[in-house]
């Protein structure tokens, strides 16, 4: 965990330096410059900040608070996200207006149980944009929607509690931008224009490369979704839930699991969120066990690209029907 944090903090910084003192003269150098710190924001957002906000990056709880902070240093909220990810995403998985992963906007559809709209129907050749546009939607807007939208939830408990958020969430949006737009247009050589259409590239990277491997995880052809009943209640109980609505891919790939943060064993984090990924592999062949000697489904795709391919059918599915 330690390389990795070091080497995904040096993909952010080193190039976006090399920028601002004006050692990158080139335009091409300068795209290459930003898609690699889209490479090392999709791997601190991945690898890093997420075992630190389920606090299971270190045991010394300081630790795990500062490591993460280091998602407010790529331009989203830590407060907001423990809300959305660690409270609704992981009690809620696949659950209708509880889990906000798969409450997107109207145009998009990720749950059987969503209205269907006309647009639907071409989603699954549209949605691959807007997984690109997610994070520069996300370090905007998105952050500040979500915590009023979790204020009127009653997840933000006090007023004080809503300010100390909101303007912890405004400094650090500041520094942000301020270090990786404001600076490279002080002090490089290149437009404000070209250093704008460089950030979208950055964030078209990060994005896509995010929300492609948290979505392929929950939206497939073989995962369950879930409506509570009249009095709240799920069908499952809360490990067979997260089972039945959560699919592991690519077991076999360390490189993939490296850089994602053993996301493809998504069965295993959404059982044990408190247990860090580096375990997970090992992990895997004990759950899987166990869940065949209980009967209890284990989903799992042998390859990414298996897993895309059959993202990508369900996006039809949901589309058509």
């Amino acid at each position: 965990m330690v390389i990795k944090t070091i080497v995904m903090f040096a993909l952010l910084i080193v190039p976006i330096c090399l920028v601002i003192i004006n050692v990158v003269q080139s335009w091409p150098l300068l795209f290459a410059m930003y898609i690699i710190v889209g490479v090392g924001m999709a791997g601190i957002g991945m690898g890093v900040m997420h075992d630190a906000i389920h606090g299971s990056y270190s045991r010394n709880k300081i630790l795990n608070k500062v490591v993460g902070w280091s998602l407010n240093l790529i331009g989203a909220n830590d407060d907001v996200w423990r809300m959305q990810h660690n409270v609704l995403h992981h009690t809620y998985t696949n659950v209708k207006d509880g889990d906000d992963d798969i409450n997107p906007p109207s145009f998009l559809r990720f749950s059987p149980h969503a209205p269907r709209q006309p647009i639907h129907r071409y989603q699954h050749w549209y949605t691959w944009l807007f997984y690109g546009l997610s994070t520069l939607s996300w370090v905007t807007t998105k952050d500040f929607i979500r915590l009023n939208k979790y204020r009127n939830l009653g997840l933000v408990k006090s007023p004080a509690t809503y300010r100390r958020y909101l303007i912890k969430m405004i400094l650090w949006k500041i520094v942000y931008f301020g270090y990786i737009l404001a600076l490279p247009m002080i002090f490089s050589s290149f437009s404000v224009g070209m250093i704008l259409l460089a950030f979208v590239v950055m964030h078209f990277v990060t994005g896509i490369s995010m929300s492609v491997v948290f979505q392929t995880a929950h939206v497939m052809p073989d995962t369950e979704f879930h409506e509570a009943d009249s009095n709240g209640t799920l069908a499952h109980e809360r490990f067979v839930h997260q089972m039945a609505t959560t699919c592991n891919f690519a077991p076999k790939s360390t490189i993939l699991t490296w850089f994602i943060g053993g996301l493809n064993f998504q069965v295993e984090h959404h059982l044990f969120p408190n247990i860090c990924h580096v375990h997970y592999r090992k992990l895997s062949p004990i759950v899987q066990r166990t869940a065949q000697e209980y009967g209890i489904p284990y989903l799992y795709k042998k390859t990414f690209a298996e897993a895309i391919v059959d993202h990508y059918r369900m996006l039809r599915t949901l589309g058509r029907s």
